[in-house]
C-alpha cells in the first residue's frame, strides 16, 4: 500500500488570522496544508513563521488571485496571470508544489444561462492555451506546479472534464502543467470518477477531496475507497488535500475526517 498524505485547505472559519488557522489544523495533529494566495501574496514571511512553528506543511496553493486565466476579460486575465505568477515565486520560497487554478469560476455558465456560450471553443483554447503556456514557463524557472482544475458545470463552463483540461495541456506540451482531480466536481461531470483517474494517472498531479453535498468527507455518499482503489493502482504520490466546507464542531469534524479518510484507504 502507498503511504497516502492527507491534508487540509484552510478555511475562513478555522480562524481569523492566518496563524490562528494554522495552530487550528495542528491541534487536530492535521500537518499539511493548502492556503489562499492572497496570504502568501501579503504575508509569506508570516506563512513561513506560522508554518514552521506548528510543523506545518505548505502543500499548495488555491485562489487568492484577482481574475482568471480564462476571463472574458483582458485585463482580468492579465492580472490573474501576474498574480499566479508572482505566486508562484513565493511557493519556491515556502516550499510549496505549486497552485491550484480553475480556467474560470461563477463566470458564466452554459447550464444556468443562455445555451449560447459567450466565446467559441476555439477562443477559448486559445486564450487558455496562451496563459497556461506563460505559467508553464513561470513553473519551470520556479521548479512549482500549475494544477488545472476542471470545475462543474454550473461554476464554468470551459473546462468540466479531466479530459478536456488533459486534452490543453497535451495540446501545449506542458510539463508543469497538471491535473487537479477533485471529487466533488468529478461526482456531477465524469461517468466513472476512479476510472477517470485511471485514464489520465500521467497527468494527476493533486487531488481535492469532499463528499457529494460538499462537506466533509463521510457526511455525503461518494464512495471514496473506490478513489483510493484507483490512486493506489496509479502509484499517486502527491497529497490528497480536503477542500470542503466543515459541519459540526471543527476540531472534531476534522480529526473525524482523517480517521474516515486514512479508515477508507485502508479498506482498498
Amino acid at each position: 500500500m502507498i503511504s497516502m498524505d492527507f491534508g487540509v485547505q484552510l478555511r475562513a472559519n478555522f480562524g481569523t488570522t492566518f496563524l490562528e488557522r494554522i495552530e487550528t489544523l495542528a491541534s487536530a495533529k492535521i500537518f499539511i496544508a493548502e492556503i489562499d494566495g492572497k496570504d502568501l501574496l501579503d504575508q509569506h514571511y508570516a506563512v513561513m513563521a506560522s508554518a514552521k512553528a506548528n510543523d506545518i506543511s505548505i502543500s499548495t496553493v488555491s485562489g487568492g488571485y484577482r481574475g482568471w486565466i480564462g476571463h472574458l476579460d483582458k485585463e482580468m486575465r492579465d492580472y490573474a496571470l501576474n498574480d499566479i505568477e508572482d505566486i508562484l515565486d513565493k511557493c519556491a520560497l515556502i516550499g510549496a508544489k505549486g497552485i491550484v487554478v480553475p480556467a474560470s469560476y461563477g463566470m458564466y455558465s452554459t447550464r444556468l444561462n443562455a445555451k449560447v456560450a459567450p466565446r467559441s471553443l476555439q477562443e477559448d483554447e486559445s486564450i487558455l492555451l496562451d496563459g497556461l503556456a506563460r505559467l508553464q514557463r513561470r513553473a519551470v524557472e520556479t521548479g512549482t506546479y500549475v494544477y488545472l482544475e476542471p470545475l462543474n458545470r454550473y461554476e464554468d463552463y470551459m473546462l468540466n472534464t479531466l479530459e478536456q483540461a488533459a486534452k490543453l495541456i497535451v495540446d501545449g506540451g506542458f510539463t508543469n502543467i497538471k491535473l487537479t482531480a477533485d471529487t466533488f466536481h468529478m461526482n456531477i461531470e465524469e461517468k466513472d470518477p476512479a476510472q477517470s483517474i485511471r485514464n489520465w494517472q500521467h497527468l494527476i498531479g493533486h487531488v481535492h477531496v469532499a463528499d457529494t453535498n460538499r462537506l466533509q468527507p463521510g457526511l455525503g455518499h461518494f464512495d471514496f475507497k473506490k478513489l483510493f482503489v484507483a490512486l493506489e493502482e496509479v502509484h499517486y504520490e502527491g497529497t490528497v488535500i480536503v477542500e470542503s466546507s466543515w459541519e459540526g464542531n471543527l476540531r472534531n469534524s476534522l480529526e473525524t475526517c482523517m480517521i474516515y479518510l486514512k479508515a477508507q484507504h485502508e479498506r482498498w
